[in-house]
């Protein structure tokens, strides 16, 4: 028997191969489907199964390629409900590969159809349980993404209860849990950068499997401060549910289209986004003017899909050469299938021609925090629950998540000394604002980590806008 995990940083998400006796199983596929198939075919194994946890919001899954192209059977927990022909199990359900089986638990919550895959090895001891985003290493999967008419998020945070107690908590403390996110996804709210542990770690640890917690006090600890719905992961789920997508071939083959400045300059005028997604200590120096930054090289996948409202958004790349295949496969994993090439030559090419470019001013935390005597306007970009835990005194709180709604509240009359964690969303923030015609931004270098070791006055307080993200 083999178990593997095949883990995905930007979108903190974990995948799963399993294989015995020369069948193998794909648990939750990214979109890529072309790893799988050669590790099984160096293995020399066949796909028999794809067996998928729930309908992801976070990413599209590569079910229905990975199914076209190895004829391995879709499996889905009970209720599940697609255009593609797929297995829907039902809760118990064993299914087999070569000398193992693996039960089915249904366990709705985050999603009505959500499910556990219960691994039981050739002597028939329970050795694994693939949890989904039902249960997470320090967390839960969040209860507000399948909301209905006639379902509410407390309604679904009621089965979580149900199913946590009921499936998962009786099984032994030995097993080994593997969920499908880890620290950093959109999923949960606490989840640990650790990507599997045991159950019975887990029960001594996990706040949400306290045994002296009832239902009314789950409930409410699990939705207390749950952030905002990133406005992609509803698409995303319908995109999971449907066999009409663009196959991943073809979106690679489109995207990755080297463009000369001609070529480039029709897609813009055709209402292409120009994303540059180079590091932002190069963006900053200069840019195609109206470009969005949104660096390859930080949470890429998941600000993109956040920031970029339109799914179907034609996007033409900057990007340093020789990475363009990897920028189109990660903004389809989430959805964005729509890239029509990449400058050729990237941003070198369009200074060579003598176009006008961009920049934004920067400026070292020790002059930010030497000017904030002179009563500058400073704006802190970050998450809520990083601006509630420490922030300077009198910033302005625009989380980058939140950008759009707070479009009026910049006053173009005004200059901002903008400043994140780090120095990565507070550059994409400046960029969309630039390309919205609102120019007076300085970027702070190094973030708030930076002004923290300087005297600027700071303080601490719960922030009014927990809400945004």
């Amino acid at each position: 028997m083999k178990i593997e995990q095949i883990y995905t940083g930007c979108l903190a998400e974990a995948a799963y191969y399993i294989e015995s006796e020369g069948e193998a199983v794909i648990i939750d596929p990214l979109r890529e489907v072309g790893p799988y198939i050669e590790k099984a075919e160096k293995n020399n194994a066949q796909i028999k199964y794809i067996l998928e946890t729930h309908f992801h919001a976070d990413f599209v899954s590569g079910h229905v390629d990975l199914s076209k192209k190895t004829g391995a059977e879709i499996v889905y927990g009970p209720t599940a409900k697609a255009n593609f022909e797929m297995k829907v199990a039902k809760d118990g359900e064993i299914i087999e590969v070569g000398k193992i089986k693996i039960k089915v638990l249904h366990t709705p919550g985050h999603t009505m159809e959500s499910s556990c895959y219960l691994l039981i090895d050739e002597k028939g001891k329970e050795r694994a349980l693939f949890s989904g985003d039902t249960l997470f290493i320090g967390d839960v999967g969040r209860p507000d993404l399948a909301v209905k008419t006639d379902l509410s998020k407390e309604d679904l945070a009621g089965y979580l209860f149900d199913s946590l107690r009921n499936k998962i908590m009786p099984l032994n403390d030995d097993i080994i849990v593997y969920p499908t996110h880890g620290a950093g996804s959109a999923c949960g709210k606490n989840m640990s950068k650790e990507t599997f542990d045991s159950l019975g770690n887990q029960k001594a640890t996990n706040y949400a499997l306290r045994e002296d917690m009832n239902k009314e006090e789950f409930i409410k600890e699990l939705l207390d401060n749950i952030l905002p719905i990133p406005q992609y992961f509803p698409k995303n789920a319908v995109m999971n549910k449907s066999s009409e997508n663009r196959t991943f071939d073809n979106i690679i083959s489109e995207g990755t289209k080297a463009l000369s400045l001609e070529e480039f300059d029709i897609e813009v005028k055709n209402g292409a986004l120009i994303l540059d997604v180079r590091h932002q200590r190069e963006f900053v120096k200069g840019f195609i003017p109206k470009s969005w930054f949104i660096g390859i090289d930080g949470g890429f996948a998941p600000w993109a899909g956040s920031l970029i409202d339109d799914i179907n958004q034609k996007i033409v790349i900057i990007c340093p050469e020789g990475r363009e295949e990897e920028v189109v496969k990660r903004l389809a994993r989430v959805g964005y299938d729509h890239a029509v090439g990449y400058l050729k030559g990237s941003f070198s090419a369009w200074k060579k021609a003598n176009r006008i470019t961009d920049t934004i001013p920067q400026e070292k935390a020790e002059e930010t925090a030497i000017n904030y005597l002179q009563g500058i306007n400073v704006l802190d970009v970050r998450k809520s629950d990083e601006f509630s835990k420490e922030h300077i005194e009198n910033a302005q709180h625009y989380p980058l998540g939140d950008i759009f709604n707070h479009l009026e509240d910049v006053d173009a009359d005004k200059t901002y000394h903008v400043h994140c964690a780090g120095g990565y969303r507070s550059v994409i923030f400046i960029s969309i604002l630039k390309s919205k015609g609102l120019h007076n931004f300085i970027n702070v270098l190094g973030g708030y980590e930076a002004l923290r070791r300087t005297e600027v006055p700071k303080t601490d307080f719960v922030c009014p806008t927990i809400n945004h993200y």
